[in-house]
């Protein structure tokens, strides 16, 4: 079994067309033409999404969080439930859904902003250790960020991590959350003697590597050099996602390169979730799911995981909202 922990909220997502006029306006259009857009609620969350993405796929998965009892909440257990991902780790509490509204340009890509204030996910308390079926772990998001929630979710990746069992962690950073940079920074170099698979945005790792001001060539120099300095830190595998350009996975033996999977993009919420999943899901199918394995895996190992994972996001980006595919979609 894969457990994922983390976050689970309600992605509140602009529709296409125009909210109505409401009664406030006496039913008419704003005077300045600046309809507001409708906005949909649609569960999400980047563990949340990574482990629906595992159940699709057919991986055995559970989810390891702390969710509202509320409506939204009700609603994101039937979504895991649905697809087939064990919710008995799941904490429960009376405090409200966190929720993201998300903000989509043009291109399809999304920014969020997020409210989190006395939400339920952040309350999150280490568990029990995780049953003894379980075989890797995988993190990140926001959970790792909002305390106390995110010193329960630290403890957790350590303590697994030290008795074997295979941990995947992606940051995919929310700067707006994130109070003091080079904290955290310091505080995400702490994890990675714990991480087995890091994998990580190009975005990101920019902002990791303090680079994100950077020129372009300047910036690329900074994250092939951090890549270095990360993979030496602890990780078998450093997987870095470049949008429509494809995944690159890094390990002490070098470098492998796919491009990614044209196809005409709606959005790209959850994108990086499904690549997660499908990363996982087929180390499990190579038997890589361990370290020592991981650092086997030679060339064309790689390139079929990867090319798997870019076929899992190209299709989650053709659709609107997180919506990662079946095992059906990729056969």
């Amino acid at each position: 079994m894969i457990v994922v922990a983390g976050e689970a909220l309600i992605d509140l997502v602009p529709a296409s067309t125009p909210a109505p006029a409401s009664a406030a306006d006496g039913g008419r259009a704003p005077a300045d033409g600046a309809a507001l857009p409708a906005l949909s609620p649609q569960r999400g969350g980047g563990p949340y999404n990574t482990a629906i993405a595992l159940g699709r796929l057919g991986s055995p998965a559970a989810f390891c969080s702390r969710v509202s009892t509320d409506a939204f909440g009700v609603s994101l257990l039937a979504g895991l439930r649905a697809a087939g991902v064990d919710t008995s780790l799941v904490q429960r509490g009376a405090e409200p859904t966190t929720l993201a509204l998300a903000d989509i340009s043009p291109d399809g890509s999304a920014g969020y902003g997020f409210y989190v204030e006395g939400t339920a996910d952040r309350l999150f308390t280490l568990p029990p250790a995780l049953p003894d079926g379980v075989r890797a772990l995988s993190l990140g998001t926001c959970s790792l960020v909002l305390e106390p929630g995110a010193s329960a979710y630290e403890a957790l990746l350590r303590r697994e991590a030290a008795r074997g069992v295979f941990t995947a962690l992606d940051p995919n950073i929310r700067a707006g959350l994130i109070p003091d940079a080079d904290a955290y920074r310091a505080r995400f170099r702490s994890w990675l003697p714990h991480t087995a698979l890091l994998k990580l945005s190009e975005e990101d790792a920019r902002w990791l590597a303090g680079a994100e001001d950077l020129p372009a060539s300047a910036a690329a120099d900074a994250v092939a050099g951090a890549v270095k300095e990360w993979l030496a830190a602890g990780p078998a595998a450093v997987v870095l996602t470049r949008g429509g350009d494809g995944l690159t996975a890094a390990t002490p033996a070098g470098e492998v390169t796919v491009p990614g999977v044209r196809v005409d993009v709606v959005d790209t919420i959850g994108a990086g979730d499904t690549v997660n999943a499908a990363l996982l899901h087929r180390l499990d199918a190579h038997d890589a799911l361990s370290p020592a394995a991981l650092s086997r895996l030679d060339a064309d190992a790689w390139r079929d995981i990867l090319g798997f994972a870019a076929r899992a996001a190209a299709l989650t980006c053709s659709r609107p909202g997180a919506e990662p595919p079946y095992a059906s979609d990729l056969s």
